[in-house]
């Protein structure tokens, strides 16, 4: 895997992004997901972008951002444009977003028809620039179950339409998060990896309380120490036969504090279950 730090998790600290960038490189990771606020602001200092992010030996592996599904079509082209000229001057391939903001229960047929085909639409103007749309396994979504999740591919029916597949949030649905990697595969195109102490704190994500800056960070915990089993996930991934899981990309999304330590932790030990499937299967 390609693992990437996310610009969001130093989203309150006073850092700037040659300062993240420097550490990325000097820890080991491939790249960066670059915010869509960092990135918008950015937008009057051209010269940080794709040349300038390859001079490390990084990439931008994603651009993250939220696009008004149910927002005038003005709005929502305008929005994808933007991101669009953004995504080409970083040299990212991918946009992520939410399929909408309602869970896959409590959305009406109707309102379920209209998403699709905004979606389809966006896909539509992505692929003029030769970018894919990806949205994420996320509660409060149509990516909320596999189930949904399938459905929602088979509904939209466009190639560039790729699925960032959140562990935790596989996991928060009820799924067994292998089976989930199984049924999924085909239309995965990233990972988001991030851990909880227990399901009862889970609530600590919601975005309300992620993007405060006054907002609790309890039951965060480093990847390898809480209640989904990542040490199980990365043996199954290791000795998984589709070799595409072998150079897709990664981001290890974490929103606590003590960013540094925690982030150069977990790539450490990730790399380190790697290379002793590596050892043991190849030697």
């Amino acid at each position: 895997m390609n693992l990437s730090i996310c610009t969001i998790s130093f989203r309150h600290q006073l850092v700037s992004i040659n300062h993240l960038v420097t550490w990325a490189n000097a820890n080991h990771f491939n790249g960066i997901e670059l915010w869509g606020a960092h990135a918008k602001n950015l937008m009057d200092q051209p010269e940080y972008g794709q040349k300038w992010l390859s001079g490390y030996g990084l990439k931008a592996t994603m651009l993250s951002d939220y696009l008004p599904l149910l927002g005038t079509e003005h709005v929502l082209y305008y929005k994808v444009q933007l991101l669009s000229r953004l995504a080409k001057h970083w040299g990212a391939k991918k946009i992520r977003t939410f399929a909408g903001d309602k869970g896959s229960a409590n959305t009406s047929i109707e309102e379920r028809r209209l998403l699709v085909k905004q979606l389809q639409k966006i896909c539509d103007w992505l692929l003029c620039h030769k970018l894919n749309l990806v949205i994420e396994t996320h509660p409060n979504t149509l990516a909320d179950s596999v189930d949904s999740t399938t459905q929602l591919f088979a509904e939209v029916a466009k190639d560039n339409l790729k699925l960032n597949f959140d562990v935790i949030h596989v996991w928060e649905s009820k799924a067994n998060v292998l089976n989930a990697l199984d049924n999924l595969m085909p239309f995965i195109d990233h990972f988001h990896f991030k851990n909880i102490s227990d399901a009862e704190k889970l609530d600590v994500f919601a975005p309300a309380n992620v993007y405060a800056a006054a907002g609790t960070r309890e039951g965060m915990v480093p990847l390898f120490e809480g209640a989904v089993d990542y040490r199980e996930f990365f043996e199954y991934v290791n000795q998984y036969k589709n070799t595409k899981l072998a150079t897709v990309d990664a981001s290890l999304e974490w929103f606590g504090d003590q960013c540094k330590t925690v982030l150069s932790r977990d790539r450490y030990l990730i790399q380190q279950l790697s290379q002793s499937y590596r050892d043991t299967n190849f030697a």
